[in-house]
Formats: structure tokens, C-alpha cells, sequence
């Protein structure tokens, strides 16, 4: 064998278009040209292909069903992207429903799957509902529509920003969100993103703005009757909690359980996801804000134990895997603070268990407060509480799964 042949037959294989070319081009298999042959001895060269073969195979054109999905997204991303930006004098109705489908599905999913699936296309749409305000060819219906949808894809990013641990762009969202919710002229809106600011500010350990955030919410869901008012609430109980002040803590509480009853669902609890407050996760508030003043006894976990079977089923709508992971967090609290080590220690097994991608911040601190107080109490000195302190201390993902 000649230098040239041992240095090509040593390399590896060419990816699968340059071996169809090489193919039609010298007439031999893959497998003859890439293989070492007797000194003298041509190969056999392959059947030639016909171009029936050539245009039916779509093996041999090298594109297997997942590439030709891709191919088509891309088509469907570009034919939409037209539409979008086809009518000059005004924005059609297409380009809106398009705009809707993304919003519905944005919405629905964002609570359900980890971030990284969704976040590139959160980004696209929301850039989709600012390139078509900005676009001066409007009516006043759509005007107002338009900013309904950029409120709420603003909320989700803002969202997204708190969840991997960035407060200050998550900040710089929501009040993006508030001025779209402002220009939508709906006061549902103006609340939650209030409330979302409440939210930002309470995992940033920020009480006092979350405190306000959270009155600024209720103030303007005063009139409201769906559970836009109630999740003000309840973001009331816990930043008064991390305060220390359990009359508020017990007011904003039993204001919420009265105001339930007359609940009404409007658009936002239709469109669901984050936009909606169910009992679920009214309870789990509730318990939170209780163990946040180092509660604890038989009452209240018993009411936390209702707050993680409120979503132990994941195809229920109003399921969000972050919730549930906040329950079993509060729930493990009870326990603790009841001197009950082995009952926390089971409650708290499946957020340990949480693929990576699935940790988001509010995550990871819930299970940091668990941490905290497995290191007081009768029971800091067991294995079992060392163990588990071990854990959760390498629990945040150093997580690429999660774009910054």
C-alpha cells in the first residue's frame, strides 16, 4: 500500500452526502472504496443506480424522517414569517391567528415541560408580537389585542428569566409586560404582572417590594372576578411571611379562602397555565406562607399533604411540575418542624429526584429552606439529616439545559 492509501484508507468515512457522490461518481460501493483491497486486484464495481432508485429512495437521498421534519419547520417558519410581513397596509387576520396558536401553545406547555424545550420559540413569539406593533398597519381592535398577547409573552420570558436565576432581566420583562398590559387597557393584566413582580422580588429576597408588588395586584383586581385577585393574595401571605408579620400572613389567608367562592373564571383562567390560580396551588401558597413563620403540627400537614395530591396528576390541566415541587418542599417542612426526620426525608425523595433541566430557581431554593432546617432541630445529628443536607447542597444544576 502506497503512503496516500494508508493515509486514505485511515480516515474516517465521509458524512452521508459526500458518500452518495462518490458513489455515482466511481461507480463502487461505500463499502469497496472505503475498505483495503488486495495489491492488484480492482473492486467490483456497484450496479448502477437508476434515476428511479434516485428520486423514490429516500434513504439513498441521505434525509431520514427527522431531517425532513426539520426541513419542513423551517418551510412552515419561513411560509409563516411571509404572512406575517406580507400585507403592507395592514396586519391580516392569518398573521393574528398565527400569533394565537403560539400564545395557546406557549402558554399550556411553559408550566409543564422544562424551559430549554420552549425558549427559543417564547423568544420568536414574543419578537413577533413587538415586530407587528411596531409595524404602523394596525386596527384599533388589533391594537389592543396585540399588546394583550405581548403582555402575556413578556410575562412568560420574565418568567423564564426569574426560573434561571436572573431577577434583573425577569424585572426588565415584566415591566415591558406592564406597559403592553397598560396599552391593552386590561386591568387583569395590570394585576397579574403585578403580581409577577411581587413574585420576582419575593425568590430574589426582596420582601418588602414583594409585599407591595402583591397590594399593587389586589388594588387593581379589586373589581375582578377571576383568580387573578386571589394569586395577589396569596403573594401577599408569603411576602408578609418572610417578614415576620403573621397578622397579615393571616388576613391575606382568610381574605383568600372568602373571595374563592365567588370566583368567576375570565380570559386569563380560560387560557390557563401561569394565568390562572387554582385551589391546588392556593393551598400550597397557603402552606408555604405558614411554615415561612415556622409552623408546623398536624392541621397544617395535613393541608399540605392536600396541596401535593392537588397536583399528583400530571395530565390534569392546572398541573405544573414546579407547584408540585414547592408542595413537597412545604410539605417536608411539616414534617421537620414535627420532628418527624423519616417522613420529610420520603416527601422531599422526588424533588431530589427532578431531572436537571427540571430545577429551576424557585426549585432550588425551596429545597435549600428544607436544608436549612434540617440543620436545627433533635434531628441534625442523624445520618440520615447529614445525608440529606449533602444532597440538596449539590442539588442546583450547573445546567447548560437552562439558556442564559
Amino acid at each position: 500500500m502506497t503512503t496516500f492509501e494508508a493515509w486514505y484508507y485511515g480516515k474516517r468515512r465521509p458524512q452521508r452526502d459526500a458518500r452518495r457522490v462518490l458513489v455515482a461518481m466511481l461507480g463502487y460501493s461505500i463499502d469497496q472504496l472505503w475498505s483495503e483491497g488486495p495489491d492488484g486486484v480492482d473492486p467490483v464495481p456497484a450496479p448502477p443506480r437508476t434515476p428511479v432508485a434516485l428520486h423514490t429512495d429516500h434513504t439513498d437521498l441521505g434525509m431520514d424522517l427527522t431531517d425532513m421534519k426539520r426541513v419542513g419547520a423551517m418551510a412552515a417558519r419561513r411560509a409563516r414569517d411571509f404572512v406575517l410581513g406580507a400585507e403592507r397596509d395592514r396586519v391580516g387576520d392569518e398573521a393574528i391567528g398565527f400569533l394565537d396558536d403560539e400564545v395557546g401553545r406557549l402558554v399550556a406547555a411553559f408550566p409543564r415541560v422544562p424551559l430549554s424545550d420552549i425558549w427559543e420559540d417564547l423568544a420568536s413569539a414574543q419578537d413577533d408580537s413587538f415586530r407587528l406593533l411596531e409595524s404602523g398597519r394596525l386596527r384599533p381592535t388589533q391594537l389592543r389585542d396585540l399588546n394583550f398577547k405581548a403582555t402575556v409573552l413578556s410575562f412568560l420570558m420574565a418568567k423564564g428569566s426569574n426560573d434561571m436565576g436572573d431577577p434583573k432581566t425577569a424585572m426588565v420583562q415584566a415591566r415591558v409586560a406592564l406597559a403592553c398590559a397598560n396599552d391593552a387597557e386590561h386591568p387583569g393584566l395590570i394585576a397579574l404582572v403585578n403580581g409577577l413582580k411581587s413574585l420576582i422580588a419575593y425568590w430574589a429576597d426582596q420582601p418588602e417590594d414583594a409585599l407591595h408588588f402583591a397590594r399593587q395586584g389586589q388594588a387593581h383586581a379589586s373589581a375582578l372576578h377571576g383568580t387573578v385577585g386571589l394569586w395577589a393574595l396569596g403573594l401577599e401571605a408569603r411576602a408578609a411571611a418572610l417578614l415576620g408579620d403573621s397578622e397579615s400572613v393571616l388576613a391575606a389567608n382568610r381574605a383568600a379562602e372568602a373571595r374563592r367562592a365567588q370566583v368567576v373564571p375570565d380570559d386569563l383562567d380560560t387560557l390557563g397555565g401561569l394565568l390562572t390560580y387554582p385551589l391546588a396551588k392556593q393551598l400550597y401558597y397557603t402552606v408555604e406562607s405558614e411554615v415561612l413563620l415556622g409552623n408546623g403540627g398536624e392541621r397544617l400537614s395535613a393541608q399540605a399533604a392536600r396541596a401535593v395530591r392537588g397536583f399528583s396528576d400530571p395530565d390534569a390541566p392546572d398541573w405544573a411540575f414546579g407547584d408540585l415541587a414547592g408542595a413537597q418542599c412545604n410539605h417536608a417542612l411539616t414534617y421537620l418542624y414535627a420532628g418527624d426526620l423519616d417522613g420529610a426525608a420520603a416527601v422531599i425523595r422526588p424533588v431530589l429526584d427532578l431531572p436537571s433541566p427540571l430545577r429551576n430557581n424557585g426549585i432550588v431554593l425551596s429545597a435549600a429552606r428544607v436544608r436549612q432546617a434540617l440543620s436545627i432541630g433533635p434531628a441534625r445529628d442523624a445520618i440520615l439529616a447529614r445525608e440529606l443536607r449533602e444532597e440538596i447542597a449539590l442539588y442546583e444544576p450547573r445546567r447548560p439545559s437552562l439558556p442564559r
